[in-house]
């Protein structure tokens, strides 16, 4: 098995491959959006991190950036569901840096509950944050990516995008409009030098996960492995949680030069969920 050697050439250039490039990535102050962050600034970018988090906190996390990545972070504490914000977001990272080149939408809320019973403004604050935001982020984006002909647009989508489950209306609906504002974005910057794909995670292991885990087996009366395997896992074969990294890890790729060619593609990674 070939080790990885910080020394070596071809080591060295995957690190560096967005040196130069800014990515903004949304909802990026914890879970998946930080590990996407991180990753990204592993990788050489100037990042741009969005999202709600204790200051002192966020401040931390923009220094680590800066620190892995040798170059500027900054944050950037617009409000997602807000459509002047979430242009202003963008048009700001393009003042500052110059260019936006990887573009990750991440932000997004959830709320569960039966169609006649799902308040009006919460569906409203869900689609504004898990789809419109998408929209806002990539119509600002894509003038200068068409300009410079190289951007990467890469959509959080979800298992949600392909399958639904009852009492997420909001949240399904808005992730299966995210696998079409993606095909389409991809279709119209095809000539462009510039990518769009979505990222479909099943259930993925982060804090907030954590948490519900003991709260649900007081709840149930179960163990908390019963809980981990029974209900919230039961819909991955696989029985076991995508991990933030993974994501990451696919999003990185999404966003090299070997993932010129993708474009388009709605990419799972979901423990086998959409494959039954």
């Amino acid at each position: 098995m070939r080790t990885s050697n910080p020394n070596d050439p071809e080591t060295m250039e995957t690190m560096g491959m967005l040196k130069g490039k800014t990515a903004v990535v949304t909802g990026s102050t914890s879970g998946i959006g930080r590990a996407i962050a991180e990753s990204l600034a592993d990788l050489g970018a100037s990042v741009v991190i969005n999202g709600f988090g204790d200051a002192d906190d966020i401040e931390a996390l923009r220094c680590d950036l800066e620190r892995r990545s040798g170059a500027v972070a900054r944050y950037d504490s617009a409000d997602m569901s807000q459509a002047d914000a979430v242009r202003g977001l963008i048009t700001g990272a393009i003042d500052h840096f110059g260019s936006v080149d990887v573009l990750v939408n991440n932000a997004g809320i959830q709320h569960v509950a039966p169609i006649e019973a799902f308040p009006p403004a919460t569906w409203d604050a869900i689609l504004a944050i898990n789809l419109s935001s998408a929209f806002h982020t990539a119509a600002c984006a894509l003038p200068v990516m068409k300009q410079k002909g190289w951007g990467r647009i890469i959509n959080i989508a979800s298992a949600h995008a392909l399958v639904a489950s009852p009492f997420k209306s909001a949240y399904v609906a808005a992730k299966h409009g995210v696998a079409g504002l993606t095909k389409t974005i991809a279709l119209e910057a095809a000539e462009h030098g510039v990518t769009a794909n979505a990222v479909c995670p099943g259930y993925v292991w982060t804090p907030l996960v954590e948490k519900q885990v003991p709260e649900n087996a007081r709840a149930r009366g179960l163990t908390e492995a019963e809980v981990i395997r029974d209900v919230l896992l039961a819909a991955q074969p696989t029985k076991a949680f995508v991990t933030v990294g993974q994501v990451a890890g696919l999003v990185g790729f999404l966003a090299s030069e070997a993932a010129a060619s993708i474009t388009g593609a709605i990419l799972t990674i979901d423990g086998g969920w959409t494959a039954e």
